[in-house]
């Protein structure tokens, strides 16, 4: 699936950030309708929604009624975010970046205080989840097969 995901053209990534922004799916019609900015053709707004179906980036997610038939309605596949974290998961395989970069560039750049709490919190979830002997709390009691007993204590390491 991901191998046919691609860059996306301004046109497609403005489709997607209106289906993002809604978030409910929407007809051609509804897509052409809210796009104020642009003045897209029927036939063009055919062209882009399968380019996105083909990338696999929307998808048919029912049918509504128009005013004489049904149309098909397209929802995204993923979220924003997770679209930007296979954006930068992609851009680093090929550029060689390393994850660790990408981070302190963010954290040099300026994140403001909420969003380096925010980055902190999912390092120590990551951390924990890698060593689940760090979440025992310090009152845990464990038992060895042979009977004897000990203290599982919490270790925060520097």
């Amino acid at each position: 699936m991901e191998s046919k995901r691609k860059k996306l053209t301004d046109s497609e990534w403005e489709v997607m950030n209106l289906l993002w922004d809604t978030g409910e799916p929407l007809t051609s019609s509804e897509i052409i309708r809210l796009s104020v900015d642009r003045r897209w053709k029927d036939s063009y707004i055919h062209i882009l929604i399968n380019a996105l179906l083909k990338k696999e980036m929307i998808r048919v997610a029912g049918f509504k009624k128009t005013t004489k038939n049904y149309a098909r309605s397209f929802e995204p596949t993923m979220t924003r975010e997770q679209w930007s974290l296979y954006q930068v998961k992609q851009e680093s395989r090929k550029e060689s970046l390393l994850l660790k970069e990408l981070l302190e560039s963010i954290i040099n750049e300026g994140a403001d205080e909420e969003t380096l709490e925010e980055l902190s919190d999912a390092v120590e979830k990551r951390k924990e989840s890698c060593n689940p002997s760090l979440t025992a709390t310090p009152e845990k009691i464990q038992r060895y097969p042979h009977g004897k007993s000990y203290r599982v204590q919490q270790v925060r390491l520097p």
